[in-house]
């Protein structure tokens, strides 16, 4: 059974319907978000060193839980009535992911999950989109759209 090794709360800037997860060694990047990112796209993308993420408001602030796993946790799929779920593979040189917002740029948040150059297996779901579509027509909501995300060793 897979254990947790690390848990953290965070709250994600989202601008223009979307936001990245991206390595924090920019030369490991090729192309920095939001360079290649699909307008409408697929819920989650993968790129190399960074995860695009789509949400359904414009402008809010998403609560975030990331978890660090040393396996393959159980599916969460009885923590939340989930809108969304996506699972893709991503190559973290740095062992760190920071926050980008699509026109802000980088956040002062980010993701310890290494201290090692690994491949993660990432899963994310999202429930509160089809509030945070509504709401965030008129306001600034925040906390509304809320993200699980989960991180474990890819299979070699």
């Amino acid at each position: 059974m897979a254990e947790l090794i690390q848990h953290q709360k965070l709250y994600v800037e989202v601008d223009f319907y979307g936001f990245a997860l991206q390595d924090l060694d920019d030369a490991q990047v090729p192309l920095e978000y939001p360079e290649g990112r699909e307008v409408g796209g697929a819920f989650l993308t993968a790129h190399e060193g960074r995860l695009d993420i789509e949400s359904a408001g414009h402008t809010h602030t998403a609560a975030m839980t990331a978890e660090v796993w040393d396996g393959e946790p159980a599916a969460a799929d009885d923590r939340g009535d989930w809108e969304e779920k996506a699972e893709a593979q991503l190559h973290s040189p740095s062992g760190e992911l920071g926050l980008w917002s699509v026109a802000a740029g980088p956040m002062d948040t980010y993701i310890h999950l290494s201290d090692t150059d690994a491949m993660w297996q990432v899963r994310v779901y999202c429930d509160g989109r089809s509030e945070v579509a509504r709401l965030a027509r008129e306001a600034v909501p925040e906390g509304v759209e809320r993200y699980l995300v989960q991180f474990w060793p890819a299979a070699a």
